[in-house]
């Protein structure tokens, strides 16, 4: 099951573990993910980049070292993009 964006190709059936999350700016000139619900609740002391959609591909329990993160402007464009894999897996 290959799901395809912005000719970027995520293996559907390989994907261990799946999540949103929020890329904001920290001091420094640095970056890191956190969860939407905190993103929302600090966004007026926070800057965030950009969203993701995070694809984990290692066995659960072990440290994720291989995943691809699929990067959205909006959080509007990540919840489509959500709801498009979702359409994936119920196929």
């Amino acid at each position: 099951m290959i799901y395809e964006y912005k000719n970027e190709n995520y293996d559907l059936s390989k994907v261990t573990r799946l999540y949103p999350a929020a890329t904001v700016e920290v001091p420094g000139g640095e970056s890191a993910q956190v969860s939407l619900e905190w993103a929302d609740l600090k966004r007026d002391k926070i800057t965030i980049l950009y969203y993701v959609l995070v694809f984990d591909f290692d066995p659960l329990g072990q440290t994720p070292l291989n995943r691809k993160e699929l990067k959205c402007e909006s959080k509007d464009e990540l919840f489509a993009v959500m709801q498009d894999v979702n359409a994936y897996f119920k196929k």
